[in-house]
């Protein structure tokens, strides 16, 4: 469904950096539910027992327990709690698979009856976490098992989504640098207050940035997701804490403002003005539950002899509409050797940039700006040789770069995204009338802008043929260090279509 980023199962909390599971304190969000008179429970199979002689679900046997994915299971509220006690009732029950119990038996039982809590966590056993030495069919076979019991009551499916998380792909397939927050000025700037997301470094762990980490995949599946609907947003582990609370009422303090102006609330992977709560067809996974329950090796592949970039599946896939509407506007100062970036995300959603240089060592720079805000920094090109030359990374595909060198005569472009195209302004600040090539990755006629000493032209680029995606760059007739590129997709409230021009196999 989209492609979010790592961290904790949503179950609230401060940052670990590791799987110490040591016994912590802060409030989880389940106290704040519990307090807030909003039901829940964690469903799982008990292994050994959810106790500290049990591992808390931990266990060598990869076919029973939690895998240790029961998060509240490292905080000493639930560790100390009692039988009766909520804590211990919600958090540390659940099925006995060594006594012949079904993985799913009490999930089943309380869709059947109607008890479904409010908010449900589902921590499945090793086997079937689809983690690398784990059959993908494992965790299929498992999630068909988690729907067919959703969907066996269509008065609780009526009002259900099932969100199905993954925790890590270790970065080895991800070609897009997480956001991360600027870690001082020399790292780039931020409208938001960063500190809660800086690690001031333990003697142990190095002083950093925590930022997000490696994108995962998450599928969400409910009556208002249907339709193979691919949703972009910038989003992390806190996003489904911010969708309860925005469901619920219940609000997380533990989550930073840095990740609330840039991580969305997943509402935006929703169509709630949909009707059809009938459950999708999908294909049968009988086939895929495990023949035995023995741990089997890990799988080591063979790189090939001939080995080649893959390449994507064919066709498109609808798109979310998103709230972005950003920009990244250029000001050339060439008598004191200074390029100027502004950066804005537009009114209804804060992102992140990523800034590199093809001509500097000392980068990258983090930039974030929160929704309605904007900010700007300076670069000197005296650094570099009096040449500058920067890329800008945003999300959905938004790319700008930056290219020229302080002999350049004063032109310059701005990108704006209106309605379903893009406005191109040329401004010429020199002496000399400017000619100005405009190409268009996407297939479209190329075209030369001449622009007067003084003058302001703009054109209009139709993004009609590629659905509100483009790439355009602008170059200039007698002067091969400047480049302006533009790229990214033009949002109009409505729902599109995946890049059109990803190389497809």
């Amino acid at each position: 469904m989209w492609s979010g980023y790592t961290g904790n199962d949503g179950t609230g909390g401060g940052p670990v950096l590791g799987n110490d599971e040591l016994g912590y304190g802060w409030t989880t969000y389940p106290e704040r539910l519990e307090q807030a008179g909003v039901s829940w429970k964690i469903y799982q199979d008990i292994g050994d027992g959810l106790d500290a002689k049990g591992s808390w679900g931990w266990i060598e046997d990869a076919y029973r327990g939690n895998y240790g994915d029961n998060s509240l299971l490292y905080f000493n509220k639930y560790r100390d709690a009692k039988p009766g006690d909520p804590w211990y009732d919600k958090a540390r029950t659940g099925t006995n698979a060594k006594a012949g119990d079904g993985y799913f038996d009490v999930l089943k039982a309380d869709v059947k009856a109607g008890k479904l809590p409010q908010i449900s966590w589902i921590a499945a056993p090793e086997a079937f976490s689809e983690h690398s030495n784990w059959p993908s069919n494992y965790g299929a076979w498992y999630i068909a098992q988690v729907l067919d019991a959703l969907t066996s009551n269509p008065e609780v499916w009526s009002k259900t989504a099932l969100f199905i998380t993954y925790d890590e792909n270790d970065g080895f397939f991800d070609h897009v640098v997480p956001p991360l927050p600027p870690k001082d000025a020399s790292r780039g700037k931020s409208t938001v207050d960063v500190s809660l997301d800086l690690f001031p470094g333990d003697g142990k762990n190095t002083a950093g940035p925590y930022g997000l980490g490696p994108r995962v995949p998450m599928l969400v599946v409910s009556p208002w997701s249907k339709g193979g609907y691919v949703c972009s947003e910038t989003l992390d582990h806190t996003s489904i804490l911010q969708f309860m609370e925005r469901r619920f009422g219940v609000r997380e303090s533990n989550i930073s403002p840095w990740r609330r102006a840039i991580c969305g609330d997943l509402t935006s992977a929703f169509d709630f003005s949909r009707k059809d709560t009938r459950p999708a067809p999908l294909p049968g996974t009988d086939a895929y539950e495990p023949q035995d329950r023995e741990r089997h090796p890990d799988y080591k592949p063979t790189p090939p002899a001939d080995p080649r970039m893959p390449r994507q599946e064919r066709g498109l896939r609808r798109a979310r509409p998103l709230k972005y509407a950003p920009y990244v506007d250029a000001s050339v100062d060439a008598a004191a050797g200074k390029l100027t970036l502004a950066f804005a995300s537009g009114p209804k959603a804060g992102a992140a940039f990523h800034i590199t240089s093809g001509n500097r060592a000392d980068g990258p720079w983090m930039y974030t700006t929160e929704a309605g805000k904007s900010l700007s920094d300076t670069w000197n090109s005296a650094y570099s040789a009096g040449s500058y030359d920067l890329t800008v990374h945003g999300p959905n595909g938004f790319v700008r770069v930056f290219k020229g060198s302080n002999k350049t005569a004063g032109c310059e472009v701005t990108a704006r995204h209106t309605g379903d195209d893009v406005e191109l302004t040329f401004t010429n600040k020199g002496s000399g009338t400017a000619r100005l090539k405009l190409s268009d990755r996407y297939g479209g006629r190329p075209s030369t802008v001449t622009v007067r000493p003084g003058a302001k032209v703009r054109r209009t680029v139709d993004l009609d043929r590629s659905r509100r995606w483009y790439d355009l760059t602008v170059t200039a007739e007698g002067d091969t260090a400047f480049l302006r590129r533009f790229a990214g997709h033009v949002e109009n409230g409505r729902p599109g279509v995946s890049d059109p021009a990803i190389i497809t196999g």
